[in-house]
């Protein structure tokens, strides 16, 4: 069995990549990220605006939340509704990353991923995946980039999508996603000992692809 772990932080391209790997590899793709981008927006619809433990336990334990794939795309229903494109937008990312910092919530998050990877060949991009969530992965990779650069992929990504933002509140943004995640107390974002380090910042998307189907390859 195959299983994949892609680390690393936002707007690094490791989601980029994991989907391009399952197709080239025709293994499952879990996009980890997009369930803590939906438990946020659940959280929002219910008016919390405060995240601690005791906040979110009122919900997370029993989230309506299913992924589903349709034509091998990854479909993120909450509460029967598909919310793929919401959890996409800006105000939702930075809820996400105040709300998966609290341990009730991975706990969660992480009980529903390895139920989906038991079994499977499958691929996880996240911020513990290789660390906490699949620490026996058969191939690890932590991927990165500048911050400036992953900042300027995901104004592109934005503006291309319709969204209103601007560059230097998205750059601070980031690294305020940077410092929440590797500062959470619980499974924080770091690099597994046994993970392949690889900055993207001056590589194309086909160039990293290749770099990581080598090593999988062997």
């Amino acid at each position: 069995m195959i299983n994949i772990a892609i680390d690393g932080p936002s707007g690094s391209g490791k989601s980029t990549i994991a989907r391009f790997l399952a197709q080239k590899l025709n293994i499952l793709y879990l996009d980890t990220g997009a369930m803590y981008r939906a438990c946020a927006l659940k959280a929002l619809k219910l008016g919390i605006t405060e995240y601690t433990d005791e906040s979110v336990s009122s919900f997370i334990n029993d989230i309506d939340l299913k992924i589903e794939y349709v034509d091998g795309v990854q479909k993120t229903i909450l509460d029967g509704e598909d919310v793929s494109s919401k959890i996409r937008e800006n105000a939702v990312s930075m809820m996400a990353s105040n709300i998966s910092a609290l341990k009730p919530v991975r706990l969660k998050m992480v009980d529903m991923q390895r139920e989906v990877a038991k079994g499977l060949d499958c691929i996880m991009d996240g911020r513990d995946i290789g660390t906490h969530v699949l620490p026996n992965a058969s191939h690890k990779f932590y991927i990165t980039a500048s911050s400036k650069v992953r900042a300027e992929r995901r104004y592109k990504e934005l503006i291309e999508r319709g969204q209103n933002v601007d560059f230097d509140t998205l750059l601070a943004e980031i690294e305020q996603r940077d410092y929440n995640d590797s500062n959470r107390e619980f499974a924080p974002l770091r690099q597994a000992d046994d993970a392949i380090y690889l900055d993207t910042s001056d590589m194309s998307i086909e160039e990293v692809l290749n770099f990581v189907l080598e090593r999988i390859k062997g």
